[in-house]
């Protein structure tokens, strides 16, 4: 007759009617269950699982707690900010942007041909041209070359193409909240954000921008845009999403506020004797050095190309840029402006991408 037994639900049919030992009849039965229920726990396990609920921000102690902080060192409405964390909504795909892998660290001949393609160039002088008079006065003001605003401008946005299609309220919040890495900066730059919604007058579920929150044409963090940010057309506030002229004259404030040196070079192609190569390039770490004088450079036999640019400001570092798959590169003296430009973004190929642009601007004008 048949026998029932239960694994997980599932009903196992067994007839033992042939087993006369006991014993043996206990070990047949216990191993064809264990094989029954391996089965039944492996369909189970390709079944398709329901998705787990999206955290909401409405009623979490750590978000009524912000909220709460947030209130009390700004002055604004509790309420209000719980009202607008509330209407955040948590974005999977921004954490996975932010967990994706970075198998290998890109190279210049791979990292550059994007940002010197012929429609950037050409899309940067239209921008130049269209904002002439803006530009030549953040020079004026704030000593940045025309050139080297522009050239960020189109690395960052291709000329505010590209400024990112994430509510900035949602980014920052998925980020402070549920992503644990990261949180504390998060949260400083969410604070932030509220704040400039208050200061400058606009909805914070409003405005949009990349995945990790930056803004507008020039791609601000928050507190960037709180501390850099200028009314250069004089309406009122400074509006990173619209005002070409706000735009130039914010990045141009921001570069100068980390010491731009006013009529100094960013780079200048340098070479090295073949005997001392290898000095030289030990130096490197990621393809750049640390700051040294112009002289002991030198001294490891590194030549500038260009004897006009030995008189500027050092120290100064040496950065190689990989210009084939083969092996062959180029090397460069990397002046203060150099360094000034990581601070916009701390990557050696995006300074030096900027600059590139920024010369190709230059001679297409």
């Amino acid at each position: 007759m048949p026998m029932h037994d239960r694994c997980g639900g599932a009903m196992i049919p067994f007839d033992h009617s042939f087993i006369r030992a006991p014993v043996l009849r206990r070990v047949i039965v216990l191993t064809y269950a264990l094989l029954w229920c391996a089965t039944a726990g492996a369909a189970d396990a390709a079944k398709p699982r329901a998705k787990a609920p999206s955290p909401d921000y409405t009623h979490r102690s750590d978000v009524r707690a912000f909220a709460r902080e947030v209130a009390s060192e700004s002055g604004m409405s509790q309420r209000d900010v719980e009202r607008w964390l509330a209407a955040a909504k948590f974005q999977p795909k921004i954490v996975a942007l932010m967990d994706r892998p970075l198998l290998e660290p890109p190279k210049w001949f791979t990292y550059a041909p994007s940002f010197l393609s012929q429609e950037r160039i050409d899309g940067g002088v239209r921008f130049w041209r269209d904002n002439e008079a803006a530009l030549a006065r953040a020079e004026a003001t704030y000593g940045v070359p025309a050139q080297v605003i522009v050239a960020i401008i189109g690395v960052e946005t291709f000329y505010g193409r590209n400024t990112g299609g994430f509510r900035v309220i949602d980014a920052l919040a998925t980020l402070a909240f549920d992503y644990p890495r990261r949180a504390n900066f998060f949260r400083g730059e969410l604070k932030e954000y509220v704040l400039l919604a208050r200061d400058q007058g606009f909805s914070p579920l409003d405005a949009k921008g990349s995945f990790a929150g930056a803004m507008g044409m020039p791609q601000f963090m928050p507190g960037s845009y709180r501390r850099f940010a200028v009314d250069f057309d004089g309406d009122g506030h400074a509006d990173l999403w619209r005002s070409h002229a706000d735009v130039i004259g914010s990045i141009a404030n921001y570069l100068m506020r980390h010491d731009w040196q006013r009529g100094e070079p960013v780079l200048a192609p340098a070479s090295v004797t073949p005997e001392a190569r290898d000095t030289a390039l030990r130096r490197l770490d990621g393809g750049i050095s640390e700051r040294r004088p112009i002289a002991a450079w030198q001294l490891d036999g590194v030549t500038l190309r260009d004897a006009a640019t030995e008189s500027a400001s050092d120290p100064v570092g040496l950065l190689l840029l990989e210009e084939a798959p083969e092996g062959s590169a180029s090397l460069w003296i990397a002046y203060p402006n150099f360094y000034v430009i990581t601070r916009y973004n701390k990557s050696r190929l995006y300074a030096a991408a900027v600059w590139a642009l920024s010369e190709r601007l230059r001679q297409a004008r």
